[in-house]
């Protein structure tokens, strides 16, 4: 899978003329790639062009010019492209209400790590999460973790073969699984090989 590097990169004054329309094309690019589970759970399946955008936009809020700095962005950020033989996902848990968001981030201590896909006759793969730093402590979670699913080889040929591919969190205090659209699967597939 193609990995960002420092010359798939916009400069950052070609990146602020181009960042509308940029922006328009990921956001389109996102809503093929968004899950809901539930009302409050949504993972975003991540690619290149992505966290590509996501280097992109911390590059411009912090005036990143220089090359250390830059390569620190990609060393961070590369890690959220998937491989060609899992999926990479950005969850999150959204609450609108504050005081409702704190109460149920303390309900959900650990929703991360119950959350699981699965490829249709095959048995369910757990994420695998926040393993750039952990994300919760003994009171909350965090509102958004980083998750990265490993498929077997007969996972992945079930997936492209057609087989439906299943989402959910098998949480006490958030049960919910999913079927995805199958725009949203025909996307996902692509990103395998």
């Amino acid at each position: 899978m193609p990995r960002i590097t420092r010359e798939s990169l916009l400069p950052l004054e070609t990146y602020a003329r181009r960042r509308i329309a940029f922006r328009s094309e990921v956001m389109a690019h996102k809503k093929l790639r968004k899950v809901p589970l539930g009302e409050h759970v949504t993972l975003i399946f991540e690619d290149e062009l992505t966290v590509r955008y996501q280097i992109q936009e911390m590059l411009r809020a912090e005036r990143i010019f220089e090359d250390e700095l830059i390569q620190d962005e990609l060393d961070a950020y590369n890690p959220l492209v998937p491989d060609g033989r899992n999926f990479k996902a950005t969850m999150m848990v959204e609450f609108p209400d504050p005081e409702e968001r704190r109460v149920w981030l303390g309900r959900l201590i650990g929703i991360e790590d119950k959350t699981w896909l699965q490829a249709e006759a095959h048995d369910r793969v757990w994420a695998i999460a926040d393993e750039d730093m952990d994300r919760e402590n003994e009171q909350k979670t965090s509102s958004v973790h980083f998750l990265r699913f490993e498929l077997t080889d007969e996972m992945a040929d079930a997936l492209k073969g057609g087989a439906k591919l299943l989402v959910g969190i098998d949480h006490p205090a958030y049960d919910v699984s999913v079927v995805l659209p199958p725009n949203v699967q025909t996307t996902l597939t692509k990103d395998l090989v």
